[in-house]
């Protein structure tokens, strides 16, 4: 039998633990197109700024923002926040060229205060920004967290060959796209959620009945009980962290009457759940998960969840395992950069 040298051993046991984080941090970055209703909750604005630490620490590439809200100053306003943080390459893509002005959401305080160069009309749509960016990805790679009303995917889906590909929306899904993370629904049932809905009958049951790739859902009763905002304030005031949440607590219709003094007021965290369960995982460590069943839709805003049990399915839902306050506080790790 060959022995190694003792000195040789002990030399490969304290290099071990170097070697595995050099291994860990070999991972390549996690490509994501982030599909959101930005302008009308806050914690849109939470996650994206999450993206962009994540993105600038070498976790995740994110190809580009999507729109849901054609809201005004929603384009404006993002391009400020990608040059903020310095990515200012990250594509956008809107539902719709077709603008409207609501001065509670907190897209137009947030263009106002920082330097940005584009428009609603400066970006393609999403459809075809999707078509593009997909056609061009290796396949299986890509990411897609959706943290809104589901009409980007469904029109993504129902796309017909173009320049970029001759495949349909519904193929270049399969081919190209690894996972989705859908923040929206209840688990494991309820009669009506935002996202599910979106004053847009049966687009969520026309999805999630399109899509054969791998889903997992994180739950309105995840982020419902994750309370952030205050801490915000650490971001400082001349951040779009600090301008859109004060502006969101003062002005929103459900928040204004719980704003006092100048202060950022606590907020449900529901899209940051799905970003962090992307980029990190965290099963068994933040949550657990339900696997075996499918999420049912109904064309109204409504879910259940249908056990299966004789066949795989692609369907499977977050249960959170750590106390909510303290994923509360792990979360403004995130959103602050302070990890």
């Amino acid at each position: 039998m060959k022995y190694l040298n003792p000195i040789k051993s002990l030399f490969i046991i304290a290099l071990f633990p170097l070697l595995m984080a050099c291994s860990e941090a070999a991972e390549p970055p996690v490509k994501i197109i982030f599909d959101t209703d930005f302008g009308g909750d806050a914690d849109d604005l939470g996650a994206i700024a999450m993206l962009h630490n994540f993105q600038n620490r070498g976790e995740c590439e994110l190809l580009a923002i999507m729109l849901w809200n054609p809201e005004q100053y929603t384009v404006p306003a993002i391009d400020a926040i990608n040059r903020y943080y310095g990515n200012p390459e990250i594509l956008i893509g809107v539902r719709s060229h077709d603008t409207f002005t609501l001065d509670w959401q907190h897209a137009r305080p947030i263009a106002e205060a920082f330097h940005h160069e584009l428009t609603n009309s400066d970006v393609p749509l999403a459809t075809d920004l999707y078509r593009k960016i997909l056609a061009s990805q290796p396949d299986n790679s890509v990411v897609i967290i959706t943290t809104g009303p589901l009409a980007n995917i469904r029109n993504l889906i129902q796309s017909g060959p173009d320049v970029y590909s001759p495949l349909t929306g519904k193929e270049l899904i399969e081919l190209k796209v690894k996972e989705f993370s859908i923040m929206g629904g209840k688990f494991p049932g309820g009669e009506w959620e935002w996202n599910f809905y979106g004053g847009m009958p049966g687009v969520t049951k026309y999805v999630l009945e399109n899509l054969t790739v791998p889903i997992v859902f994180s739950g309105y009763e995840i982020g419902v009980e994750i309370k952030t905002g205050p801490r915000l304030s650490e971001a400082g005031k001349n951040s779009p962290l600090y301008v859109g949440y004060k502006h969101f607590s003062r002005y929103a219709p459900w928040m204004k009457e719980y704003y006092q003094d100048g202060t950022i007021t606590p907020n449900s965290t529901y899209d940051q759940t799905s970003v962090l369960y992307t980029v990190r995982g965290g099963i068994g460590k933040y949550w657990n998960i339900v696997e075996n069943g499918i999420c049912v839709a109904d064309s109204t805003g409504g879910n259940y969840w249908m056990e299966v049990n004789d066949r795989p399915t692609n369907h499977a839902y977050l249960v959170l395992k750590k106390d909510p306050k303290e994923m509360a506080e792990i979360i403004y790790s995130f959103m602050l950069d302070d990890f």
